[in-house]
């Protein structure tokens, strides 16, 4: 890996508009979840695939799903089919905390189509009786997933998406509090950072970039600037800014129409915002708006949460684990780490073996280690899905380390053997 050289990662806001249809489509994983424990449904049951459109005053949320009878009601012909008032209800409540009021995208009037349907029994019966007769749940698909960690941040992730996530987060939180002209923007926002590195090491960021909408039709680029930039500069803490740092803080100008009332949004359109920004792999899927059988989420997670455990462990200071699956077949096809040549007295075939001592992998063993069946999604759907705070209530479950000990007595038992 080269020593001395730039690197970007951008984020986007809440409010920008395929996050909100990330938003939605995570809210109603969480209804679906809540409404099984609310009445009884064994949540394993649980089963939801669910994308969201939203353009002007419009979202449209269609997929598979298998349901509580709570979200259910009769047709006139005696028929259980899907009641969407409460899928209406969580878009609407959705929308409106992200903070859209305006005429052409509003929470309150926008028209809401809910086109669920039952999920396929192709589909259902590939998860419920693994090809592999292991007794736990197949893969909902068949793919790849990546996780990754590093020490450039104290969240071991990458410099540049971390504060790319951490400027919008800051400024999303100062706008909703109303903290003075902060206050006067608006929901949609994207962000960029670019970071030198020095012998490996995040160095200094040498450009910034910021498009946010404002709701004050006279605010031009030099204004929004004055109003962000101290939120900027406390987003990027200790990393220090170039003094030839370029800054590009609403180049076009004007930013007033934003959300979906400027451009359509679509469920799953962020998988490198959701990620690492670039710095590492990405399988092929998306995870908002799935329940934790589809390995798209529950194995990125996982793999997220093993190598940053690697990490904490010091065992490395980077590494990149690969998952496979195929659909219907509980266990990974293959599991590959790569330490990228920062392994401290391991190999990669020792941490390997001693993920496979240490974690069943199937998405059975999954749901289960990191305890995933709950209604923990929603928050997950904007700022990264890595990187954050585990929460008390079971949220970033797989952002813990508390398999660093695990780790670390599977190699030193491989090293003796």
């Amino acid at each position: 890996m080269r020593a001395n050289y730039l690197f970007t990662s951008e984020s986007v806001a809440e409010g920008h508009p395929d996050k909100v249809c990330d938003r939605i489509s995570d809210e109603i994983v969480d209804l679906v979840y809540r409404e099984a424990a609310k009445t009884g449904v064994n949540p394993w049951g649980v089963r939801i695939a669910c994308e969201t459109l939203a353009t002007t005053n419009r979202v449209v949320i269609a997929g598979e799903v298998r349901l509580p009878p709570s979200l259910m009601k009769k047709d006139k012909d005696g028929n259980d089919v899907i009641n969407p008032s409460k899928f209406k209800a969580a878009a609407r409540r959705a929308i409106k905390d992200i903070g859209y009021e305006q005429d052409g995208f509003h929470w309150k009037k926008a028209r809401i189509d809910v086109l669920l349907h039952s999920q396929s029994a192709d589909i259902a019966q590939g998860v419920d009786n693994a090809a592999d007769q292991q007794g736990d749940e197949g893969a909902g698909d068949q793919g790849i997933m990546f996780g990754y960690a590093c020490k450039e941040t104290p969240d071991l992730m990458p410099a540049p998406i971390y504060y790319s996530h951490k400027i919008l987060q800051l400024l999303a939180t100062a706008r909703k509090k109303g903290e003075g002209e902060v206050a006067k923007l608006g929901p949609d926002a994207k962000s960029q950072v670019t970071v030198r590195y020095v012998d490996g090491k995040p160095s200094e960021v040498t450009s910034i970039v910021l498009s946010t909408q404002h709701l004050d039709d006279s605010w031009d680029s030099k204004k929004v600037r004055a109003v962000v930039e101290p939120y900027i500069i406390e987003a990027l803490g200790d990393l220090k800014i170039a003094s030839d740092c370029k800054w590009y803080i609403n180049p076009t100008g004007k930013f007033v129409i934003g959300g979906p009332d400027g451009d359509a949004g679509l469920t799953g359109r962020k998988i490198i915002v959701d990620t690492y920004g670039g710095a590492a792999p990405h399988g092929g899927g998306a995870f908002s708006g799935k329940d934790t059988t589809k390995v798209d989420r529950s194995a990125a997670y996982a793999a997220r949460y093993l190598a940053k455990n690697v990490v904490a462990a010091g065992l490395s200071d980077r590494c990149t684990i690969q998952l496979s699956y195929a659909i219907g077949v509980a266990q990974p096809l293959s599991i590959y780490v790569d330490l990228h040549g920062t392994g401290k007295g391991v190999t990669e075939d020792q941490v390997e073996a001693a993920i496979r001592k240490n974690m069943d992998l199937s998405p059975t063993g999954i749901r289960r280690h990191l305890d995933l069946n709950k209604p923990i999604y929603a928050k997950t759907s904007a700022y990264g899905h890595f990187g954050r705070k585990a929460g008390r209530d079971g949220s970033f479950s797989w952002e813990r380390t508390d398999l660093v000990k695990a780790l670390k007595e599977a190699v030193k038992v491989k090293e003796a053997a």
